[in-house]
Formats: C-alpha cells, structure tokens, sequence
C-alpha cells in the first residue's frame, strides 16, 4: 500500500515516541505499551519491529504501562507520543488537556471485557449490585461498560461503591473479599476465570462496543511518516500471523504476560485485530461516552471528540 494512501487511512496501531537522543546518530522510537496488548507484546518478543526500523535508522525502547489510563498520563507529560488504548483513555486525557488525535480503531471486542464475581458469589443478577463495592481502573473502557450496565439495570452510578485500583491489585482485592464485584478486560478477565474460578455476570455484548483507539501526537503524525509506515506494516504483519496462528502466538505472549497459553489464547479468541480508518460512525460513539462521563461528573468539563480527529491538513500533508 503507497505511503499516501496508508495515511489516507489514518491507522497507526501503536504505542510510540519519537525522540532524537543528543550527539546520537540513531533515532530511538519509544513505544508505550501494556502486557495486556497482546499484538504489541509479540510484537516486543519478536524484534519485528526493530527490523522494520533498522533501515530508517530507529533503535526501539518499550516503555510498560499497568494500564491505559497511565499510558496516556505518560502521553500528556511527554513520555510517548502515540498510544494505543480502549475508549474510555482518551476521554479522560482530552478533558485534562492531553494533545492527540485519533488516528484508527480496532473493531469492537464486546466480549474481551466483564463484570465478575466469586464463584460463590450471592450476586446473581445487575439488581444485586446495588450498594456493593466494585473494584476497576479509573479511566478505563471498563467504567463505560460499568455505568452502561447499571444503565440498563435501571441503577445509577451511585448506587454502587466504585473502588478504583489497577489490575493487580484489583484481583487481589477481589480474592481476598475486599470488594464484591470486578469490572476487568482481556487477558485479565481469562486469568481470573480459569484461576480463580471466577463467574461472569456480564460482559460487554449488548451493552458496549469497546473498540481500542490509536492515537497520535497531531505534531509526530505529521513530521514521521516513514516511521509511521514501518510501524503500520509490521503491526499488520504481525495480526495476520497472530489470527492465523493463535495458538502458536499464545505460547510466546504466554511468558511474557505471566500466563498460562491456555488463557491468553482464550483472550486472543475475544479480541479483533486489523485497524480501520476512524468513521463518523464511531467518533460518534465515543462522543456518547464522552457525554456520559460528563453528566456523572468523571470529567470536569464537556468535551468534544472532533477537536481530537485529525484535520485535512495534518497527517495526509506531511506525505506530499
């Protein structure tokens, strides 16, 4: 695919930074990531995309993140300058003044993220929910499905204890009874399923699309083209081996998540991959979040998602 085009897609699926260290004659590309994002973690494990860049001259350093909610507190001060992240992130981090714009989307993964309780639990519907403690990471596309959820069970959000905690510590809050409830994504949600035992009360279908968004510093799309291809083409490279190897991919993600394959092939199952150009369709859904998360008082003002889309003269000029 020519170079134009691909920008004409406006897909970067990635986690980047770009930076040109002092005195250096090699560009280092500084990419955020989770372990949770398991096309980027084989990515890591692989060195594909160092290949992809050794001949533009760009060294690589990952830079982990527990979370998207971090990852993009790390966008906001500097420490990257592209992100990959689910939809709630960038809601956040444009109302506290963070400066991207979206460039793609992943396809909706409705199943890659659940409401769950103890295999034991007394909880067995939404209307049980009501005045019970449920852990989540602050910021993440799981509190979306979390007030949707209540939403539709006739609940407000504040009839339930919100306790926000990253993953970690969220599951050893759950184990332990600390909380009664956890809202928690892909391969988390495998994890604690098969280790725990943990039953799903519900999980995004129906509810959510819980797409994933790449996100760009508008400045870096525009002055890093050819960094920007290399990152497209091995990213793309990189799905296509994972979806038709799945079970293969699982092993070598496996260690480097702290999981067993069995679970991370169970939560690649649930996720889609091969990122599309961002449509009016789905800015518009995020703007539903974004004016959701508004009126509950999450984000301290309004905000409006077409301020971060990336303009007719950003990225497709710095092509020409």
């Amino acid at each position: 695919m020519p170079f134009r085009s691909l920008l004409r897609w406006t897909a970067l699926p990635l986690l980047v930074v770009f930076s040109l260290h002092a005195g250096a004659q090699t560009n280092t590309l500084r990419i955020g990531f989770q372990k949770a994002a398991s096309l980027l973690t084989l990515q890591k494990s692989s060195g594909s995309l160092e290949k992809h860049l050794a001949p533009l001259g760009v060294a690589v350093k990952w830079v982990e993140f527990p979370a998207g909610p971090q990852l993009l507190e790390g966008l906001n001060v500097g420490a990257v300058d592209v992100g990959f992240v689910g939809e709630a992130p960038p809601i956040f981090a444009q109302a506290a003044g963070a400066k991207f714009v979206y460039i793609g989307f992943d396809p909706a993964a409705p199943e890659a993220e659940a409401l769950v309780v103890p295999r034991d639990s007394a909880i067995r519907s939404l209307a049980d929910l009501k005045g019970k403690k449920i852990a989540l990471n602050k910021g993440s596309n799981v509190h979306y499905l979390l007030v949707k959820a209540l939403e539709k069970q006739g609940l407000k959000y504040a009839d339930i204890q919100p306790v926000f905690l990253p993953p970690a510590d969220a599951r050893a809050a759950f184990e332990r009874g600390a909380v009664d409830a956890w809202v928690i994504w892909d391969p988390f949600l495998a994890a604690v399923e098969k280790q725990s035992g943990a039953r799903v009360l519900l999980d995004g279908r129906g509810i959510v699309n819980n797409y994933a968004y790449y996100l760009a510093e508008r400045g870096y799309a525009q002055q890093n083209p050819k960094v920007i291809q290399a990152l497209f083409d091995d990213s793309q490279a990189q799905a296509a081996y994972l979806k038709a190897n799945t079970k293969a991919a699982a092993a070598v993600i496996a260690p480097l998540q702290g999981l067993e394959p069995e679970v991370v092939e169970k939560s690649l199952t649930r996720y889609q991959y091969g990122v599309k150009p961002l449509t009016a369709a789905v800015a518009a859904e995020q703007q539903k979040i974004a004016d959701a998360f508004h009126a509950l008082g999450l984000i301290p003002r309004p905000i409006r998602v077409a301020d971060a889309l990336p303009g007719s003269a950003t990225v497709a000029e710095a092509a020409r």
